[in-house]
């Protein structure tokens, strides 16, 4: 018996207060010995999350779209929420109850998951195609927040690190249910055990992230860090979205809109090169949202849909690689266009 069709429909997104341009960090940047370094090239403009917003309030925004879409029972008969929170707002859960409860959801089956880091949103919507395959119910809901940017990286002691005016913050979700209206056509997602732990948290001086003390956390980056981080990158991204295509059939020119998360802007033309894509068919935000982690995939989805950059019909690859290159997906979708 052949398997039900599984479609990402929609996706709908959400940016927290106003553009923070490249001047505000400049004015508090000190030299390091990674100012130089291409990986943290800051972008035009990044977003924040306010002090008081915590993840379930962007996770609540970011659903508007999908709500006023596709109507407020959509969103509360959803079978399976799946979420990932790039800084949760309590160590010990996830948001999904939260999340769930403030969207007026009652689903069967709720999954917090952390291991997917910016390629979250493929993780998800491959546990979400199982799932629904598998009779777990109709529909389900993938809900990615990233709200490090200004929790972490606007700590006054992390602000004046190389490393702080990259990232930007943001939330998107997508809807996915079981029909043929824009078919989920393949996913792969690698796991590379090898180099969890690559990524460090630290802080100064040393001490267990729980731990009380005098300085702030930041990542631990180091010359050598980084020339693995990138040489993983530029090769595990175009690998799996590599590996998709010639499952489908597809060449390059079969792929209508190429969506990837967004480290720096050396990663996105490495990318789109090593998959012999024109820049005008790798959509990205980096100089608008900077570093949005792995909610840059269906924020950037969402934007190219509503600049019509990707039309009914149109193959979108998605890839994707996490934290210090220990986990990597691609998944490719048939676009079957937008509800008004």
């Amino acid at each position: 018996m052949s398997q039900s069709p599984v479609s990402l429909i929609d996706v709908s997104s959400y940016l927290p207060g106003e553009p923070i341009p490249a001047d505000y960090y400049a004015q508090f940047a000190e030299s390091d010995e990674l100012r130089g370094n291409l990986m943290f090239r800051a972008p035009a403009f990044r977003h924040h999350v306010a002090a008081d917003e915590s993840a379930v309030d962007m996770i609540e925004r970011a659903a508007q779209g999908l709500i006023e879409r596709h109507g407020q029972d959509v969103i509360e008969n959803i079978d399976v929420l799946i979420t990932h929170t790039q800084l949760p707002d309590s160590p010990f859960y996830g948001a999904g109850g939260g999340i769930a409860h403030r969207l007026g959801m009652q689903p069967s089956t709720v999954l917090d998951l952390h291991n997917g880091g910016c390629a979250a949103f493929i993780l998800g919507l491959n546990v979400a195609r199982q799932l629904l395959a598998a009779g777990a119910g109709r529909s389900a809901l993938i809900a990615i927040a990233q709200n490090s940017a200004g929790q972490v990286f606007e700590q006054p002691a992390v602000r004046a690190k190389s490393q702080a005016a990259v990232p930007g913050d943001g939330a998107a979700v997508g809807l996915v249910t079981v029909s043929d209206t824009s078919p989920v056509l393949d996913i792969e997602c690698r796991t590379y055990g090898q180099f969890a732990g690559d990524m460090t948290y630290t802080a100064d001086p040393p001490r267990k992230w729980w731990q009380p003390g005098p300085g702030a956390g930041y990542i631990a980056f180091t010359e050598g860090k980084i020339t693995k981080v990138l040489a993983r990158g530029n090769r595990q991204v175009p690998e799996v979205a590599q590996t998709v295509a010639h499952r489908l059939g597809l060449s390059p020119t079969d792929i209508g809109l190429l969506v990837t998360n967004q480290p720096n802007r050396i990663f996105l033309r490495n990318w789109r090169e090593a998959l012999e894509l024109p820049e005008s068919r790798h959509f990205d935000t980096f100089d608008e949202c900077g570093n949005l982690f792995g909610a840059g995939i269906p924020i950037n989805l969402d934007r190219a849909i509503a600049q019509q950059r990707v039309k009914a019909g149109d193959v979108v690859m998605m890839a994707a690689f996490a934290h210090a290159g220990d986990f990597a997906g691609a998944a490719a979708i048939r676009w079957g266009g937008r509800q008004p």
